[in-house]
């Protein structure tokens, strides 16, 4: 197929996906070197084994016909389908591009935007209690009332179907992110619930058709769930469950975790339990402490009239404020590449506004003009 502009771009970031031994880390660091996936392609086998961890093996796996074959099957593919390919410089959500294990690049089918004011994850165990599917379809019409907010989870059985349901019956936009390619829905019996989110929300995964639903999927999909979100909520779930291993990976990228508590001799229940009693996660027994939790309840109040703005600021004072006045909220990281501070530095110096009252701090690592 002929190839120009942007769709060789996506051709080539398809193909960068498929280079054996080539991972999300080697290939940031060739698309940095090099400026593109085209370029990277394109590039001489002894300049590709200049980068770190490109081997004389996995140089030559860029000239593999069979990758190339590949990639122009599943541009066709999401070409036929009207699927979206999000990629850093295209549209990808802003929040798991924060991450640093965050896929390459994405396929995406509806409407919602994934980088709405609010996100929250909602997940929880396959086999769900009544007292789970009712706190789960609460927690969802509580927080329809907020402005902008998306509601994520993994299209699973449980707690993910009850809530991605009860969002296409609100109105509420709902993103699915799957453990397979976007040419099949598992499990089978939420085909319909799929057709009807596209409609008002969205499909989303890393994987390319012809992608089983393999159980070493979930996992993966389960970071893109708790990265591309400002909180994940944990409903129902066990020690073991796919649900606690999403509430530790946003935990681990400083996202904020609220769990539902529930009966101590409930193995339904275990999982939130222990979140809470470890202080992964804040406990939660209504939509409105999650609210308060991450300070959406703040929005209503009317704003006092920033004197501090009027303060003399330190040039590294300054870098901060401008970069955050006249915006919503700006993440950490975002922070410390514009800034171009240390990190202690900028540490120092987001303590110090903080003090003074000009910024205040966010969960999860994202601060705003106080």
């Amino acid at each position: 197929m002929e190839l120009k502009g942007e769709q060789e771009e996506l051709f080539y970031r398809l193909a960068l996906t498929n280079v054996p031994g080539v991972g999300h880390k080697i290939a940031r660091l060739l698309l940095e070197r090099f400026g593109s996936a085209a370029a990277v392609f394109k590039a001489p086998l002894k300049e590709l084994k200049t980068v770190d961890g490109i081997s004389e093996i996995k140089a030559k796996g860029f000239r593999d016909a069979d990758i190339l074959k590949k990639a122009e099957k599943e541009l066709e593919f999401v070409i036929r389908k009207d699927i979206q390919i999000l990629h850093p410089d295209n549209n990808y959500p802003k929040r798991l591009s924060n991450c640093g294990d965050a896929p390459l690049v994405l396929f995406y089918k509806g409407n919602a935007n994934l980088d709405a004011t609010k996100i929250v994850a909602v997940v929880g165990t396959r086999k769900n209690t009544d007292y789970g599917h009712q706190i789960t379809e609460e927690l969802v019409e509580g927080l329809q009332a907020l402005e902008g907010v998306l509601i994520v989870s993994g299209m699973a059985l449980g707690i993910d179907g009850i809530a991605h349901r009860k969002c296409v019956q609100r109105g509420i936009a709902t993103v699915g992110v799957l453990g397979h390619g976007l040419d099949r829905i598992y499990p089978h019996s939420h085909r319909e619930l799929a057709e009807e989110m596209l409609a008002c929300g969205g499909l989303l995964t890393e994987f390319p058709s012809d992608t089983l639903p393999d159980r070493n999927n979930f996992p993966m999909r389960n970071r893109i769930v708790a990265g591309m979100s400002d909180v994940t909520v944990v409903v129902e779930g066990s020690i073991t469950g796919g649900a606690l291993i999403t509430a530790h990976m946003a935990g681990g990228y400083n996202r904020e975790v609220a769990a539902y508590p529930g009966r101590v001799n409930d193995s339904r229940s275990a999982g939130c339990n222990e979140l809470i009693r470890t202080n992964i996660a804040g406990l939660i027994t209504k939509p409105q402490d999650l609210i308060e939790m991450m300070n959406w309840d703040q929005e209503k109040k009317p704003k006092a009239v920033q004197k501090q703005l009027f303060l003399n600021f330190s040039a590294d004072e300054q870098k901060v404020v401008d970069l955050l006045r006249g915006r919503d909220n700006v993440h950490a990281d975002e922070l410390f590449h514009h800034t171009g501070l240390p990190n202690s530095m900028l540490a120092a110096t987001l303590l110090q506004l903080e003090m003074q009252g000009v910024i205040k701090a966010l969960p999860g690592k994202y601060y705003r003009m106080h």
